[in-house]
């Protein structure tokens, strides 16, 4: 750069300062300008304040007009609400729209027998308990609980399908507080359509009964109702409450049972799940587990029923059989339906005398007395005629079960001794008569078997010996032992009574049990020890062993004699989780039997009956029959064919 470029630069910058001097202002001008900018400083913020003030007033008049909204806004829609909440029952319940809500209330009747709930919500039982029972851990004995049981009349109104169920009936007569079991109770609960149109179910309970009246009465609803064609629904559901101690036994004696108006009984099978439509008139239908039954009953009859039962022990804790019907009645206006539940025991004697009720004919009977399980008809009149009378006989004088089923044998084997004594003198002659059918088997190959036969079918002619004389004593005795084994595990007098180391002579009798669940063993025979098994068992093999040894001819056939052998220890298992009162008897029975045979033994002489069979020899011999003959030839003819092939 030159020197007067220099010069340039140097002057603009002096004349730059010097003009900066001259426009600075003034100190008053200074004054004079701070004094301004304070003024509108204040201006500003008292602006400011106020753009406050009018928001926090605005947001504080746009809360109250929200509340006062918000609040009309509630009550309008509470308003909606109510009107839909109406508009809604109107259209699921038509005409019984009021019913749909309600408070629920519970009602009760009671004697010294039951008590009964009855509930306002649907206006039926909600619950029983039986009072005079406990279940096998002492809790009381509750038929059905409110979880467990639907009880509903179903209809059909206006195009609706409509369920008692699920409306609120009203109190009309009874109390809802006091009860007085001393005096027949008497409840009335009203599911209300209008002031004329409603229908009624009426309760009524008897001191000393199991019987709990029950009536239908449909009033002007003839209009409402006509779609039903004259026919109502009661929908019943119940889930059978464990009660004892094993509910896999338990399970087998639970089953819904049912009787035509002009048949017998029926039944649902126990072990598996089955429906059945029942389309002709019906008389009752029963709930029943093994100890404990609800039947309802038609007075007249039910006009059919759909019916169903399931065992559910195995997948549903606490119970053991579901069940349901659908049962349909026939109703007319202002005219009531009459019924009648029993809830109460499965006692013999107790459901004979509620089978003839007054209300029958004198010649009719409701058979409720079946649900007894006495088995098959061919075994069922033991029970019924010879051991119920005899047990119940001896059930007046003793207390102690255990000696009544003592006394019981030995009543039954002393009835029977005949047939014993004939037993065992068949076995006797056979037993002296085996060295001379030893020494035909000697004389005759074995290939000649039929020749063996005949020979010694012979030498029992000629001797006067019937070689099933044995058997058909013991035959003649299986229908008791048969009864027998249905008679003590359904027998009520029996649950939870004990006797020597068994507590419930209804149940097995434990003497050792273990948690350890044991692969096949603990599915067959349990996780416990019954000792009455176990000495049923081992007086079996005795009395078996006793039996071989005076019946030769069991020696003979190896196959038969294992057999005999095997039965017992069969029976060993299988009966292991039985009642203890059925395996306390086949033990006594069995000591007494044997004992019987020892002292037979003690009095009679094989040599006198060796001695009397051969002074039959030497009588004539009898004409055969026409039958023996024919016999006779049948055996030469295949004799004869044999040798020619």
């Amino acid at each position: 750069m030159n020197r007067d470029s220099i010069i340039g630069f140097i002057l603009i910058a002096l004349l730059f300062v010097g003009y900066t001097i001259y426009t600075q202002p003034t100190q008053e001008e200074i004054e004079a300008l701070q004094r301004q900018q304070d003024s509108i400083a204040k201006v500003e913020q008292q602006k400011q304040l106020e753009i406050k003030n009018n928001v926090n007033l605005q947001k504080q008049q746009t809360t109250v007009s929200a509340q006062n909204d918000t609040s009309k806004n509630t009550e309008t829609l509470s308003i909606i609400s109510d009107s839909t909440q109406d508009a809604q029952a109107i259209e699921n319940f038509g005409i019984f729209s009021a019913a749909a809500k309600g408070e629920e209330k519970t009602y009760t009747l009671e004697n010294n027998l039951i008590k009964i709930e009855l509930s306002s919500k649907g206006g039926v039982p909600v619950s029983v308990e039986l009072k005079e029972y406990k279940t096998f851990d002492q809790r009381p004995v509750y038929l059905f609980k409110k979880d467990s049981a639907k009880l509903a009349l179903t209809f059909f109104s206006q195009n609706r399908a409509l369920s008692s169920f699920d409306m609120y009936f009203r109190l009309i007569e009874g109390n809802e507080d006091f009860v007085d079991t001393t005096k027949v109770q008497k409840t009335v609960l009203r599911l209300q359509a209008t002031q004329d149109k409603y229908i009624d179910f009426s309760y009524s309970l008897k001191p000393n009964s199991y019987n709990l009246d029950f009536d239908i009465t449909v009033v002007g609803l003839e209009q409402e109702l006509i779609g039903n064609r004259n026919f109502l629904n009661i929908d019943w559901e119940l889930y059978l409450p464990k009660q004892e101690q094993v509910a896999k036994n338990e399970s087998q004696y639970s089953q819904l049972s049912y009787k035509f108006l002009d048949a017998e009984t029926d039944y649902l099978s126990p072990g598996s799940e089955e429906e059945e439509n029942l389309t002709t008139k019906v008389r009752w239908i029963a709930y029943k587990d093994q100890f404990f039954s609800s039947i309802l009953i038609a007075k007249n009859a039910f006009a059919n029923a759909q019916i169903k039962s399931a065992p559910i022990y195995e997948t549903v804790p606490g119970y053991i059989k579901y069940f349901k019907s659908s049962i349909s009645i026939p109703y007319q206006n202002n005219v009531s339906f009459p019924m009648q539940f029993y809830f109460g025991p499965n006692d013999y004697y107790t459901l004979s005398d509620y089978s003839k009720q007054d209300y029958l004919e004198e010649e009719q009977d409701l058979q409720l007395n079946v649900l007894v399980d006495l088995g098959w008809a061919i075994f069922r009149w033991v029970n019924k005629f010879v051991i119920i009378p005899i047990f119940f006989f001896l059930n007046k004088f003793i207390s102690s079960y255990g000696i009544i089923i003592l006394l019981l044998t030995i009543i039954i084997k002393l009835v029977l001794f005949p047939l014993t004594y004939k037993s065992y003198m068949s076995s006797a002659k056979m037993k002296v008569l085996k060295p001379q059918i030893d020494k035909i088997n000697e004389k005759i190959p074995k290939e000649k078997s039929m020749e063996r036969q005949q020979a010694t079918m012979a030498l029992y002619k000629k001797a006067g010996v019937n070689p099933m004389g044995g058997c058909l004593p013991m035959i003649l005795q299986m229908p008791i032992l048969f009864a027998m084994f249905k008679f003590f595990p359904t027998a009520i007098q029996l649950r939870q009574e004990g006797f020597l180391w068994a507590t419930d002579l209804s149940s097995y009798d434990s003497i050792f049990s273990w948690s350890q669940q044991i692969p096949i063993l603990s599915s067959i025979y349990g996780n416990h020890i019954s000792l009455f098994t176990l000495l049923m068992t081992a007086s079996t093999l005795l009395y078996t062993r006793m039996q071989n040894s005076m019946n030769p001819q069991n020696n003979t056939m190896p196959g038969m004699k294992n057999m005999m052998y095997m039965m017992p220890i069969m029976f060993l298992f299988f009966l292991n989780n039985y009642s203890s009162g059925l395996t306390y008897y086949y033990f006594i029975a069995n000591m007494f039997t044997f004992g019987q045979m020892y002292l037979i033994k003690l009095f009679v002489d094989d040599e006198k009956v060796l001695a009397k069979l051969e002074s039959a020899k030497k009588r004539p011999a009898k004409k055969k029959s026409g039958f023996q003959a024919k016999l006779e030839k049948m055996a030469k003819d295949r004799q004869g064919q044999a040798k020619r092939k």
